[in-house]
């Protein structure tokens, strides 16, 4: 449920009649999932509609992001509302699976007594190849893990079921449920971390591929003969638009902290001269991979999240009009949208709450 809707609104967008809607309604308001109440502000005259809203506390789960230089865990409730939450930097030592895996048991128990909760799922997003069907991480480079059974591990620690799915494909669901590409049908969402990763949706549900191994989009090879990746290949977008090569760009060390990163960033979006000077090269791979993306996929948006978020929107305004000019599908659409994501680092978060609550709301 996407938030308060009246039964009216929730019949149309159902394709439900009126009675349908009503029993459904009064069956989950009677079970505690929803509540009716009168809208706070009102418009015109007569008796305004009620809003059915979900209830939180109805059904909690637990969202886990895990990034190659931070932990992020929340308590969401049902309708999407961020209960608590908590976080912690991984440094090489702490990035062992057995000692996330610890931090998480631990922190998962705290947070549930301080907001006295229990979920009844975990959703977990990791940078990485993830086997949908049992969790299994085949492989997360930037963290160096191989073949890692993490939602085995994780639920037979935690107690509940749990759901885990590679980063980006999550932050394209969460855009789609909650984010910039509600109502779009076909999109892609480009995560920009310490790698690229990507997600898409086609004609409304995610793409995943064979075994759920889908979406890597930052090893596409765009420079033959560059810089080598840690897959084995030279030449990936990541090489050329990841973290480090957005330092490089900006004459930063390639570990300077993320906090450096987006401030210097920002410093630009003022002065288009010095965004074309300063990030010409990069601003010109970033538009050679997003050619090849809405050529390959044929969204009618991309969504640019993570570190993304934060490049000019001179910039953004540039790759759009590149994309339109050099890609033959983006001329036959109209023109694909390009855009910074509004759910900022939240995005995968929320994704993995999203993906907790799918077998949560089948049992409703």
């Amino acid at each position: 449920m996407d938030g308060p809707s009246t039964r009216a609104s929730l019949a149309a967008e159902l394709g439900l009649n009126r009675s349908t809607i009503k029993a459904l309604v009064d069956g989950l308001a009677e079970s505690g999932v929803v509540a009716e109440r009168v809208p706070a502000q009102r418009s015109g005259a007569g008796r305004p509609s009620l809003l059915v809203l979900p209830q939180p506390h109805a059904a909690v789960v637990m969202a886990i992001d895990i990034r190659v230089e931070q932990v992020a865990m929340a308590m969401v409730g049902l309708g999407g509302d961020i209960l608590g939450r908590d976080s912690w930097n991984l440094h090489h030592r702490s990035r062992d699976p057995g000692e996330v895996i610890t931090h998480v048991a631990d922190s998962a128990k705290l947070l549930a007594d301080e907001l006295d909760v229990q979920a009844v799922g975990v959703g977990v997003s990791v940078p990485g190849v993830v086997r949908r069907a049992d969790g299994l991480v085949h492989e997360a480079p930037n963290l160096h893990w191989t073949d890692v059974a993490l939602g085995e591990r994780l639920s037979s620690v935690l107690k509940v079921p749990v759901q885990v799915g590679n980063d980006a494909e999550l932050g394209a669901l969460a855009e789609h449920v909650r984010g910039a590409a509600r109502g779009s049908s076909d999109m892609v969402y480009i995560s920009a971390d310490v790698g690229i990763g990507g997600g898409v949706i086609s004609s409304g549900q995610p793409l995943r591929g064979t075994g759920g191994y889908v979406g890597e989009l930052g090893h596409m090879v765009v420079r033959p003969g560059g810089r080598r990746c840690y897959c084995g290949c030279q030449g990936c977008w990541e090489t050329e638009v990841g973290e480090a090569a957005l330092c490089r760009a900006l004459a930063l060390p390639e570990d300077a902290p993320r906090g450096t990163v987006v401030a210097e960033l920002r410093s630009l979006a003022g002065s288009p001269d010095s965004v074309a000077h300063r990030l010409g090269e990069f601003t010109e791979w970033l538009s050679m991979g997003l050619v090849t993306v809405v050529n390959m996929l044929g969204p009618e948006l991309v969504v640019l999240g993570d570190l993304f978020t934060a490049l000019p929107e001179t910039l953004v305004d540039q790759l759009r009009r590149t994309v339109q000019k050099r890609s033959l599908v983006s001329r036959a659409v109209g023109g694909t949208k390009i855009v910074s994501s509004p759910l900022g680092r939240d995005a995968k978060l929320i994704g993995a709450a999203e993906l907790a609550f799918e077998p949560v709301l089948g049992d409703i």
